[in-house]
């Protein structure tokens, strides 16, 4: 007995349930012998056929496994059962890549926020989350996705890359990097600032990698992302809340524990909210060198934003003003170019206070083809980087 074209996706789920429900692997064998239970023994093969649909589906990322071990794919994205996209720093480009229906899409996702310790369903219909490879996970189900469940997937490297593997890439100018080692060098407190996948953590992890071996480098994350290529790291990670709504630490209170490790730079893997207090205070108390990043659409922007990011730990603005001149000596902008989709250096700046108490960002660099060019701040970043023992 053999099952028709049309009974072949309802036989599969069929198989997919039984195997789900005893944790049993979809093996060829395993696949026969579920079939044998519902009486439905099929060739050779269709067994090896659906063995491989239902393993696709039931191990790793299913059909996007092979687009995740591509080595130049950052994200994966998918919209829906026929829109599947990847971007490889050139922008988004779609795929070939298919799910039966949309229902697939839901089970893909659920199963990958159930191996991350988390819920997605119609009671939570979204899920952020890190999976255990380190890959970064989110997903919308509908009705607050329309049409179909929406999954997005950022890859985490392994490794960080070598700042003249960044200069290859075209990301840090010629020269560039002379720059780089010496502010890190001189252990200038720093923000990697720029727009949603302009290379933020990439350019900070391999930054980072930089500091001195003898260094203890504490990071905080809300999301574990950064593996700088040095021989002393710490990483915390924040909890979010469990099915109840309870036992949920935040960034803010991981800074606070920071504090307490003996760090010799704390980073903060991404300011986004009342943390920032936390931050600048760890700036003011002796750990220079530290660094983290900030969503900002410009460099000139960071003081506004930071002040944004204050007020909502009521930090008053004067108060964190003054924090921030003392605490943070540069700011390093990224961008991606809209054409070619390279995520580059535009700029590094400096900070000054104003006669009113303000900090403002003044430019100290600004990228361009045959390397960094001079602008006002470069005589304030050449002091500070030679305040710190080392000369630009």
């Amino acid at each position: 007995m053999t099952a028709g074209t049309g009974e072949l996706p309802q036989l599969l789920e069929e198989v997919r349930l039984r195997l789900a429900e005893d944790g049993t692997e979809p093996t060829p064998g395993a696949v026969a012998s579920v079939l044998r239970g519902l009486g439905r023994p099929l060739g050779d093969s269709a067994v090896l056929a659906a063995a491989r649909s239902l393993r696709s589906e039931l191990v790793g990322a299913g059909p996007l496994q092979p687009l995740l071990a591509e080595p130049d794919v950052t994200d994966v994205m998918v919209n829906g059962p026929h829109e599947v996209w990847v971007d490889r720093g050139r922008g988004p480009e779609r795929t070939s890549v298919r799910f039966p229906d949309a229902d697939a899409v839901r089970r893909l996702a659920q199963r990958l926020a159930n191996a991350a310790g988390r819920r997605l369903d119609d009671a939570r219909p979204w899920v952020d989350a890190r999976l255990p490879d380190g890959t970064r996970m989110h997903a919308v189900l509908p009705p607050l996705a329309v049409g179909a469940p929406c999954l997005s997937l950022r890859v985490v490297r392994p490794r960080a890359f070598a700042l003249a593997e960044l200069t290859a890439a075209g990301s840090v100018p010629p020269g560039g990097e002379r720059l780089l080692r010496a502010l890190v060098d001189a252990r200038l407190s720093f923000l990697v600032t720029g727009g949603t996948g302009s290379g933020k953590s990439t350019l900070l992890a391999t930054l980072l990698g930089l500091a001195g071996p003898a260094e203890r480098l504490v990071l905080v994350e809300d999301s574990a992302e950064l593996r700088p290529d040095h021989p002393h790291v710490v990483r915390l990670e924040a909890r979010p809340a469990n099915q109840e709504g309870a036992g949920r630490i935040g960034l803010r209170d991981l800074v606070r524990q920071a504090l307490r490790m003996r760090p010799d730079r704390i980073v903060v893997g991404e300011v986004r909210g009342a943390e920032v207090t936390e931050l600048l205070n760890a700036l003011n108390t002796g750990q220079e060198g530290s660094a983290g990043t900030l969503h900002a659409n410009a460099a000139a922007d960071v003081p506004a934003r930071l002040e944004a990011l204050g007020s909502t730990a009521g930090l008053p603005r004067a108060a964190l003003h003054s924090q921030l001149a003392a605490a943070l000596s540069a700011v390093v902008h990224l961008v991606r170019d809209r054409g070619s989709g390279r995520r580059r250096i535009a700029e590094i700046h400096v900070l000054r206070q104003d006669g009113d108490g303000l900090v403002r960002t003044v430019p100290a660099v600004r990228w361009a083809a045959e390397g960094f060019t001079r602008e006002p701040g470069w005589r304030r970043l050449a002091e500070l980087c030679e305040r710190g023992g080392s000369r630009l």
